[in-house]
C-alpha cells in the first residue's frame, strides 16, 4: 500500500467505486493523483487522507492554517534536531512520536536528557514507514482527554451537515487505548468549544464520513491532538451505547444515507489483549465474561497474537458510566487467549 505504483496498478485493475483508507502506511499522494484524474472517489477525500494519516499534516493544518490550539511541537529529522528542539523551548517532560504510526507504536515520554536517544530509537522502530522523522510535543497536564466522533453527512436537501456523538472519555497507556466510556461528563462550555474545533477541522478536510477527533481538555479550552478520517478505536464503545454505532455512521454517511448520532444508553469498553506470542489462538473464559451483567464481547479473529495486540473488546451497558467501566474491565479480564 505504501508503494505508489503498486497502489496505482491495483486501483486501475480493480476499478473500485470507492477507496476507504484504513491504515497510515498508504501512498496518499498517489490517491490524490488518481482522485484528481477522476479514476476513483477517496473517502473522505484524498487530501483528508494525506493530511490525517501523517501527524505533520494534521498538526500543521490545525495549528498553522486554522489557528486552533494545540500542544507546543516541533518536527525533527535527526537525534540532534530532537535534542535541539527540546533544549530550544519544548523542554522536559515531553512526548516523542513517529510522524506516521498507530496505537501508540513508537511513542514515549522523555523526562530528561538520559531518555532522548532511547526515545529516538524507539520512534524509528515504531513508525509505519522508515521516514526518520518525529514530532516532539510539550507535555500537557490536561484534565481529561476525549474522542469527539464527528460525522459529515448529507441532509434531505443534499447539503452537508455536521453531527456529533456524545463525547467519549478514554484511558491510553503509551498512546494505546485500553478503555473508553460514553458519555464523558463535560461542562457546556467545554463541549461547545470542542464541537467548534472538531467542526472547523473536519469542514476544512471535507468529504463525507466519520472522523475521530482527539482532544485534550484543560479547563474549558480544547487542544487538538489528532484526527482520524475513519472509525476510531476508542469509538468501539458505540457498539453498546448508540442506536447507530461508529461503523454504521461511517457507512451511512459515505452512502448519502441519513444518520442518527443519538445515545441509546451509557456504557464502556475495555481491551482484550493477546497475552501470548502465537499463530492461531483460542479464547478461554468467554462464558465467565458473559456472566458479568449487561456485557458483550467482540473477538476480532486475528490470525496472529502478540502480547500487547488487541484481540477483542468487552462492552458493557449501565445507566452509571462508572459501573459500566468496572463491568467492562471485569469481563475483559476473564478472557484469556492461549495457543490453540
Amino acid at each position: 500500500m505504501s508503494d505508489p505504483e503498486q497502489l496505482r496498478a491495483l486501483i486501475e485493475a480493480e476499478r473500485p467505486m470507492l477507496v476507504v483508507p484504513e491504515i497510515e502506511a498508504i501512498a496518499t499522494p498517489m490517491l490524490e493523483q488518481l482522485e484528481a484524474q477522476g479514476t476513483v472517489r477517496v473517502i473522505p477525500t484524498a487530501r483528508a487522507a494525506r493530511l490525517t494519516m501523517d501527524r505533520e499534516g494534521i498538526r500543521r493544518l490545525a495549528a498553522e492554517t486554522l489557528r486552533l490550539p494545540t500542544s507546543p511541537y516541533k518536527f525533527c529529522d535527526s537525534l540532534e534536531a530532537l535534542q535541539a528542539a527540546i533544549d530550544g523551548g519544548i523542554g522536559y517532560p515531553c512526548i516523542v512520536k513517529p510522524v506516521m504510526s498507530s496505537s501508540g507504536k513508537g511513542q514515549s515520554k522523555i523526562d530528561g536528557p538520559q531518555d532522548v536517544r532511547k526515545a529516538w530509537d524507539y520512534a524509528m522502530a515504531g513508525g509505519r514507514v522508515a521516514r526518520g522523522r518525529v514530532i516532539v510535543e510539550g507535555f500537557i497536564d490536561f484534565d481529561y482527554e476525549i474522542t469527539l466522533l464527528t460525522v459529515r453527512a448529507v441532509d434531505a436537501r443534499g447539503n452537508v451537515e455536521t453531527h456529533f456523538c456524545d463525547p467519549i472519555g478514554h484511558v491510553q497507556v503509551s498512546g494505546d487505548y485500553v478503555e473508553s466510556w460514553q458519555p464523558h461528563p463535560m461542562s457546556e462550555a467545554a463541549l461547545e468549544r470542542s464541537r467548534l474545533i472538531a467542526e472547523a477541522v473536519t469542514s476544512d478536510l471535507g468529504g463525507l464520513g466519520l472522523f475521530g477527533v482527539e482532544l485534550f481538555v484543560k479547563g474549558d479550552p480544547g487542544l487538538v491532538q489528532r484526527v482520524s478520517p475513519r472509525p476510531h478505536d476508542t469509538g468501539m464503545v458505540t457498539m453498546a451505547t448508540q442506536w447507530q454505532n461508529e461503523f454504521e455512521l461511517h457507512a451511512r454517511a459515505i452512502l448519502g444515507l441519513p444518520v442518527d448520532t443519538s445515545l441509546k444508553t451509557p456504557g464502556a469498553s475495555a481491551v482484550i489483549y493477546g497475552g501470548v506470542e502465537a499463530q492461531g489462538v483460542v479464547f478461554d473464559g468467554v462464558d465467565e465474561a458473559l456472566r458479568v451483567p449487561g456485557t458483550e464481547l467482540r473477538l476480532f479473529g486475528k490470525p496472529e497474537s502478540f502480547v500487547r495486540r488487541r484481540m477483542g473488546v468487552a462492552l458493557a451497558r449501565h445507566d452509571d458510566v462508572e459501573v459500566a467501566r468496572q463491568r467492562a474491565k471485569q469481563a475483559a479480564a476473564c478472557v484469556k487467549p492461549r495457543v490453540a
